[in-house]
């Protein structure tokens, strides 16, 4: 079955950090915030490890959960998710690495409510990462070589998110989720991700909505991770015309973390764009109770770009209800 239904899951404690950039964009408060891209250390991967690194280690030390985390699920965009694997064996916590591309977040906590649920453990961090540097020059090309850009490129944020999921009882509960499936319209632009990932989240939006026997205004907020102020119009615009639904409750992840005049294109792309806007805009507005995730992520590689190959992509949807 596609979409799950939860009963004792919830969301403990997250904690963010925020690349330079970032922090000087729509929302500014964050938990930390980078100073500059190295982030203390000789190159960019090492930056995006203690990045990782330092998010763990806050949740662990102001929960006081050391000795209390039955696994760590997470991922990142780096070749075979090094980052994550790099920052994981600084901790004696089992782990679960996961790649949805930018939907990763998304998986994380899926799986770890999927368990959490089934009774098989009590506490999970979930943990994604992006650096600006390390993506472009892996999935397009090193900022060093001042390569143009169209206008549909989206711009990969830097930061590191983490959170506590468990089952004792808190404000923010994890209600159900839906899993995507692959979806691949041969779209074969990775400077278009936007055109990418749409057809994607229209589908698990969709599923979700049937499975659940919902409507979209059922939540008062749907929250998709990184289509950009492109994909989003292409979004609205494939829901009205396909399915007959006007989406007014909608925000982009993607459009919520830099400023028009920062010039990063269509807006802001990778893992850590969909929880820096959650955990640092959405579950701070308390008119927000009903909240509906939807991650997406493009599953392309640099070797299949290069040989022209359509770019595939996928999306979960998380379902969240926050007590007041």
């Amino acid at each position: 079955m596609a979409s799950l239904k939860f009963d004792n899951v919830y969301i403990k404690d997250s904690f963010s950090i925020a690349g330079p950039l970032e922090s000087e964009g729509k929302i500014r408060k964050y938990d930390l915030t980078m100073d500059d891209y190295y982030y203390q250390e000789k190159t960019f991967l090492d930056a995006e490890i203690r990045m990782q690194k330092v998010v763990i280690d806050n949740l662990l030390y102001k929960n006081k959960m050391a000795k209390k985390i039955d696994v760590l699920i997470g991922g990142d965009l780096s070749n075979q998710m090094t980052i994550t694997s790099f920052s994981a064996k600084n901790f004696e916590i089992p782990l679960l690495g996961v790649y949805s591309a930018c939907a990763t977040f998304a998986e994380s906590l899926l799986l770890a409510a999927t368990m959490i649920d089934g009774g098989k453990m009590k506490n999970a961090i979930t943990m994604t990462s992006s650096h600006n540097l390390n993506a472009e020059r892996q999935f397009r090309f090193p900022i060093e070589y001042g390569a143009p850009k169209n206008g549909t490129t989206t711009f990969t944020a830097t930061g590191a998110v983490g959170a506590i999921i468990t089952n004792e009882e808190s404000k923010i509960k994890i209600e159900a989720a839906t899993i995507g499936n692959v979806v691949d319209f041969d779209q074969k632009d990775a400077s278009h991700m936007g055109a990418v990932m749409t057809p994607a989240a229209i589908e698990v939006f969709i599923k979700h909505l049937n499975d659940l026997k919902r409507n979209a205004e059922y939540y008062d907020v749907i929250l998709t991770g990184d289509l950009g102020a492109i994909g989003s119009t292409i979004l609205k615009e494939c829901l009205k015309t396909n399915y007959g639904i006007n989406l007014k409750n909608h925000m982009d992840a993607g459009c919520e973390i830099f400023l028009e005049s920062q010039e990063v294109y269509s807006g802001s792309s990778g893992p850590v764009t969909l929880p820096l806007v959650l955990f640092n805009k959405i579950l701070k507005n308390p008119k927000y109770k009903r909240i509906l995730l939807i991650a997406t992520g493009s599953l392309h590689s640099k070797d299949t770009t290069n040989q022209k190959k359509s770019i595939p992509s996928i999306a979960h949807a998380i379902s969240l209800e926050v007590k007041a």
